[in-house]
């Protein structure tokens, strides 16, 4: 990895002695960076595991991909460098690669607007309606079914499954990655990579996780329409419970934010979310519907699995910064991966004597020393020093996670990152 001792401090007489899933919620392609980040964080402080040697992987949306990347064999630590630098033999990460227009529904549909037209006007004359508004409700079905196309996404993932030592087959995997989608016509969720469901591409199956109604057209898999699985489960953990899995974690980035407290301390404006516009509204409504949702579900599975431990790991509703967080930018995208990063270590600092009896259940360990350094960044855990050399250049004591400075974290972060990105500047 370079830079650092992989998992400093680790002991290494430590045996996992249960079966450890891993469950990963969507996000889009900010919660999918978000996830990166939590996930480096996870993978650094537990003894015992590599996130790569789960025994089983459940995905959705955003955390499909992310979770065959691991279930491939790709560290966390080469997924946070990849989206901040085109590693050699690597497809590089390119958000735009998710936003690309739906030329060809948009087209489809523009086209069948006359036709809808004049069927609304025929059945309006021929008193087949009795009100003409009511007949040109056939005209609604013109509007496309989606604004971006989800083939890019599909390809993307296939290259990057196509590299040697990879694949884009679920049975040729040396362990259990299921991607869930929902069949759109049955209102169902469907595993795929699951037995009997084994046939379809993960690209494909990824493809089809991740296509958000409304953004994304709906994936033909077997004369089946599939999309986003989110709509029935936020991150399906209970198949990695029905699979066998003693210890899961789950990673979630879709948690409704507050924005008071930011209000009141005036880091923000007042109604910033309305302010940035329907994406912005309708972001922070799936949030809410689904938060409630994961809460009654992991609630059920302590009834459902009482042999089981769930961990769970998401921001704090407070956590305004990721979710106005622009991934077209590289600096927002450093900053995002890092903060993700930073809010896990507090987490699991803050939780450290629940999660090490936990832990101790399963023959794992928290790695206390790297939770404790409050010097440590995401990039000296990847070996890209020059992303944190500025820190490092500037020595000072360090302290456990639980003291020190009383600077919101994410303030500290921000001024880091921009000192970093105008030395960075200075030296190209």
């Amino acid at each position: 990895m370079g830079g650092r001792d992989h998992k400093v401090g680790e002991d290494a007489s430590r045996t996992r002695s249960s079966t450890v899933g891993l469950a990963m919620a969507g996000g889009a392609p900010g919660g999918a960076i978000y996830e990166i980040g939590a996930m480096r964080a996870l993978d650094e402080a537990l003894i015992g595991l590599d996130l790569r040697d789960c025994d089983t992987f459940v995905g959705v949306s955003a955390g499909a991909f992310l979770t065959a990347c691991l279930a491939n064999g790709l560290s966390t630590a080469k997924q946070v460098r990849a989206i901040v630098k085109h590693e050699p033999g690597e497809h590089p990460f390119v958000p735009e690669v998710f936003f690309q227009p739906a030329a060809r529904e948009l087209g489809r549909r523009l086209l069948s607007t006359p036709r809808h037209l004049y069927n609304a006007v025929n059945d309006y004359l021929r008193g087949r309606e009795e009100r003409f508004l009511d007949a040109l409700t056939v005209v609604g079905r013109s509007l496309p079914v989606a604004v971006f196309d989800n083939e890019p996404i599909r390809e993307y993932v296939q290259n990057i499954f196509s590299i040697k030592g990879r694949t884009d087959d679920f049975s040729k995997l040396n362990r259990q990655l299921t991607v869930v989608a929902t069949d759109l016509e049955a209102g169902e969720s469907t595993c795929f990579g699951a037995a009997g469901r084994q046939d379809v591409p993960i690209s494909t199956a990824v493809q089809a996780s991740t296509a958000l109604p409304g953004l994304y057209s709906p994936v033909v898999i077997d004369g089946r329409h599939y999309v986003d699985g989110i709509l029935l489960k936020t991150m399906h953990a209970s198949v990695a419970l029905e699979a066998g899995a003693k210890l899961v974690f789950c990673i979630n980035p879709l948690v409704p934010v507050d924005t008071r407290q930011a209000v009141e301390k005036q880091l923000i404006n007042s109604g910033q979310i309305v302010e940035r516009g329907l994406v912005s509204v309708l972001s922070q409504t799936v949030r809410t519907m689904i938060h409630s949702r994961m809460s009654l579900g992991l609630k059920a599975y302590e009834t459902r699995y009482p042999d089981a431990d769930v961990v769970l790991l998401e921001p704090p509703r407070e956590d305004y910064e990721d979710f106005f967080s622009n991934i077209f930018s590289f600096s927002s995208r450093r900053s995002v991966c890092e903060h993700a990063f930073q809010v896990t270590r507090r987490s699991l600092w803050d939780r450290r004597e629940e999660l090490q009896s936990v832990l101790a259940r399963h023959g794992l360990g928290l790695n206390i020393d790297f939770l404790a350094d409050e010097e440590v960044t995401v990039w000296d855990t990847v070996g890209l020093p020059e992303l944190a050399s500025e820190r490092a250049s500037k020595p000072t004591k360090k302290k456990p996670l639980g003291q020190g400075s009383k600077e919101p974290i994410g303030q500290r972060l921000d001024g880091l990152l921009s000192r970093l990105e105008a030395r960075l500047t200075e030296t190209s």
